[in-house]
């Protein structure tokens, strides 16, 4: 039983063999014919394909221009000063305000201890015044204090108590005068009496006399003592005309120093550097020059016969030889009041911003100045254009075979590009693999 058992299974192999054999010859020969067959068939590209499309494009007329720095200015220092400190060079970008250089201020910090040390002294003198003022008004106040007065206005001796004390006292020595005088006529009073009478009143009138002269005098002791108060008070503003002029010189001294500083009027980039350590700064003579760039100022020559073209507010773009690829905004903002009557340009105005610091004062650029009316354009993707040297061709797809075009092209506007002539509304181009299509062959989408 053994030996009929492996006999089978080697026949059975034996016949397996013969048939996996047999299969793969026949597929050879299969892969070989399709091979053959490969090769006798005509060539077929596969390729993308888009529609032609009908947009309304702007319109435009170009014109050349220079482009220059929205600000320029000339740093120079106020006062004249030997350089110790340059914190700048070409190129370098610097903030408004920071600082550019500084200038030696050691002979203007002498010239601030000076003129502190002269206030100092005025303000010494100020005081000593204005406590001579204050004296002279406490002497005022107690003259004014013995007569009895408030104030010298309206003064009438006769308002003293010691004169108006003296005056009732002569008064009552006259009454007693005259009644003795009477009754030494009629004899009932003695010549003694009379006599002691009249001394009596004779010593009230003296008394009464050198009241009103003390009172006299110690009103005129008043108008001393004022006059005294008006003289420290003008000593006062005397010193304390001292102390502006000291204070004057001090500011002076303080802003010389400050004027050591030189700052940065403007935010910008340093287009020219006229400053070395250890020179000497002349005053007002110009160490350095500094340019902005965030904005530019775009000045465009029109031609007469375009000026109707050109209104403030209007949209432009510009291509430099720099950047020949891209293509840079700005919107037009001031337009000359007359034509140049040598060149008859009229020169306009337009801001741009630089993005990205890529622009440059005094590039060239040629600027197509947007035109309110759009147009229509024929448009298709920018990659349905193939480019040979100065020649734009497309590949128009019909029935299944390419068609080769020499375009001209126009406008770029994002991924589509303008083409004025060799396609219409609706055409199928051919959109990839266009380094192998040609005229005629077929294609697949």
């Amino acid at each position: 039983m053994k030996f009929f058992r492996l006999l089978f299974l080697s026949g059975f192999f034996a016949v397996l063999s013969i048939a996996m054999t047999a299969c793969g010859g026949s597929k050879a020969s299969s892969a070989n014919a399709n091979r053959a067959n490969a090769n006798a068939a005509p060539t077929i590209v596969d390729t993308t394909t888009a529609t032609a499309v009908v947009r309304q494009i702007p319109t435009y007329f170009e014109a050349t221009g220079t482009l220059a720095s929205d600000a320029s200015t000339d740093v120079a220092p106020t006062v004249g000063g030997k350089i110790v400190a340059v914190n700048f060079d070409i190129g370098s970008y610097v903030q408004k305000g920071s600082v550019l250089a500084r200038l030696d201020d050691r002979d203007a910090r002498i010239r601030l201890e000076q003129a502190n040390a002269q206030i100092e002294q005025a303000r010494s003198g100020v005081r000593q015044a204005e406590s001579n003022v204050g004296q002279a008004r406490s002497n005022v106040l107690q003259t004014q204090a013995q007569l009895g007065l408030t104030g010298t206005q309206g003064f009438d001796v006769n308002t003293v108590a010691e004169v108006k004390t003296a005056r009732a006292a002569l008064e009552l020595a006259e009454k007693e005068l005259r009644r003795n005088e009477r009754l030494l006529e009629t004899g009932d009073v003695s010549r003694s009496a009379y006599d002691q009478r009249k001394a009596q009143h004779d010593q009230a009138a003296a008394q009464y006399q050198a009241a009103l002269n003390g009172g006299n005098q110690r009103f005129a002791a008043i108008r001393t003592a004022q006059s005294a108060v008006e003289s420290a008070q003008s000593a006062v503003r005397s010193a304390q005309a001292g102390v502006d002029a000291a204070q004057t010189q001090a500011a002076a001294a303080q802003k010389a120093i400050s004027d050591t500083t030189i700052y940065a009027p403007i935010s910008g980039y340093i287009a020219e550097r006229v400053a070395d350590v250890g020179e000497f700064a002349a005053t007002n003579a110009k160490i350095a020059t500094i340019v902005r760039t965030s904005v530019l100022r775009l000045r465009i020559d029109v031609p007469e016969q375009s000026i109707g073209q050109v209104a403030a507010g209007q949209g432009i773009s510009l291509q430099t030889s720099a950047y020949p690829d891209r293509n840079f905004s700005g919107t037009v903002t001031r337009i000359s009041p007359n034509i140049n009557a040598t060149s008859r340009v009229l020169v306009v105005e337009a801001e741009v911003e630089n993005v990205g610091g890529l622009l440059k004062p005094g590039q060239f650029a040629t600027v197509r100045l947007t035109q309110p009316k759009p147009a229509q354009a024929v448009m298709i993707p920018v990659s349905a254009v193939r480019t040979e040297g100065e020649t734009n061709k497309v590949f128009l797809v019909r029935d299944g075979r390419a068609e080769e075009r020499i375009v001209q092209v126009g406008l770029l506007e994002n991924d589509f590009i303008e083409i004025k002539n060799g396609v219409a509304e609706n055409d199928v181009v051919a959109t990839s693999n266009l380094n192998v299509l040609y005229d005629g062959v077929a294609v697949r989408q």
